[in-house]
């Protein structure tokens, strides 16, 4: 029996995911385990490995397409196994037998499918019926979407957005492979765009909106459509923040460990100051709020794509030097677990020389904090004017979850604990 080769689901809102290249070709003998082929999510670009063995054939998406999850996209077979002919239809066109539904066909007369078109089938709403699939020995495969024709085609998170905001899928038209509606689409209903003013395009470079890119234009365009941001900022004396951060790197240097950035502070006090303010540390599903049992800072870091947020699980938690080691792996290969299950984000553009600005919530989070440049500043000190390094940090949060005094309650200790770190640490 031939092994499907299955586009895989990396992320729990994952819908489709992009081939980027196939490692392995029509006819290459492939082990469990082997790197098969590289996609790209919203996310990451990783590698997926082979979860059988056997010679790759029937390869039915080519690099550069757009595949959604669960999709069987090749076949393993043994060496000895052949696929099966693709046999001329035996009737004319006007004389084929037609389908025959399940529930008038002799269990014996049940389709040969697979898991997966029946857990395509059930999350579209659709019904088996009796079909000839163009796999081997009849299987029904990606056949199965012949099921659902009558449905509106729509993925599972667009189904729950859509029921959350009682859009009705009908009045929707979907962007996705084949007209399916994905959540981006649904922005479309809430949220009227005028239509820009065209400009003279002649002699522009055209760079397409795919990828990485595209995802994180759909996810923040979401986010910011359906999502009421307000914003607080305060300023923080970062005085005793740097010399703690030069003591920390100088016994780090003796004793040849991590080095200590400011992000790594802003992240350790962010997340010990989460631990009294849960209602920052939350998400809306719904009608409900859900107040996150852990802390997982995410941090907004570039790279030649766009932007990724590796998140650091159970932040409040770690030591200092532990944090560091993490932090300072960020901007290497990151896999699909490296980005999950953040529930607060730091995006730090001091080093960009960026004094102040504000953040777009990530979906799934109520809050994320923007951190600018440190600047120096005259600023009185025990009745007296000082030159102290002064920088800004806006807190931008869910309206419907948090309000004016609880968010103002949390940038008053977030303030106090970055200007008296050791207080703030422990």
């Amino acid at each position: 029996m031939p092994v499907p080769v299955i586009m895989p689901k990396l992320e729990m809102s994952q819908e489709t995911a992009v081939i980027i290249d196939w490692l392995k070709q029509d006819g290459d003998f492939v082990r469990k385990g082997e790197p098969i082929m590289t996609v790209e999510t919203d996310k990451v670009t990783v590698e997926i490995e082979s979860t059988g063995e056997g010679i790759l054939r029937e390869i039915s998406a080519k690099a550069g397409d757009t595949v959604p999850v669960t999709t069987v996209v090749a076949y393993l077979y043994q060496p000895d196994e052949k696929p099966a002919p693709v046999v001329a239809a035996p009737y004319p066109d006007s004389a084929m037998p037609m389908p025959v539904p399940l529930s008038s066909a002799s269990p014996s007369s049940a389709p040969f499918t697979m898991p997966v078109v029946d857990r395509m089938v059930a999350a579209e709403g659709g019904d088996l019926v009796q079909l000839v699939g163009s796999g081997t020995e009849g299987r029904v495969q990606n056949d199965g979407e012949a099921v659902i024709e009558h449905k509106r085609r729509a993925s599972p998170a667009a189904r729950r957005v859509a029921r959350e905001q009682n859009i009705p899928l009908t009045d929707l038209e979907g962007t996705g492979p084949r007209g399916r509606i994905q959540t981006p689409d649904l922005s479309k209903d809430l949220v009227q765009v005028p239509s820009p003013i065209a400009q003279p395009l002649a002699g522009a470079e055209v760079i397409p909106l795919s990828g990485i890119r595209r995802k994180i234009a759909e996810r923040m365009q979401t986010s910011y459509q359906t999502t009421p941001h307000i914003s607080f900022t305060a300023r923080v004396d970062t005085t005793a923040l740097e010399q703690l951060r030069r003591l920390l790197n100088e016994r780090s240097e003796q004793l040849n460990g991590q080095h200590v950035s400011l992000t790594v502070l802003f992240v350790k006090i962010a997340a010990q100051t989460l631990r009294h303010h849960r209602w920052i540390n939350s998400v809306l599903r719904g009608d409900e709020i859900f107040l996150f049992p852990y802390i997982n800072v995410g941090i907004a870091v570039a790279i030649p794509e766009g932007l990724i947020v590796p998140v650091i699980q159970n932040a409040d938690q770690k030591e200092i030097e532990t944090l560091a080691g993490e932090v300072n792996d960020l901007t290497q290969k990151v896999q699909p677990t490296d980005v999950a299950n953040g529930t607060f984000t730091i995006s730090n553009l001091g080093p960009f020389g960026i004094e102040q600005f504000n953040a777009i919530i990530l979906p799934g989070q109520a809050a994320i904090l923007a951190i600018g440049a440190s600047q120096a500043e005259v600023v009185p000190v025990e009745g007296r004017p000082e030159i102290r390094p002064i920088l800004r940090m806006t807190l931008s949060v869910d309206h419907r979850i948090v309000d004016g005094a609880q968010a103002a309650h949390f940038m008053m200790d977030l303030k106090s604990a970055m200007e008296f770190p050791s207080q703030g640490l422990e």
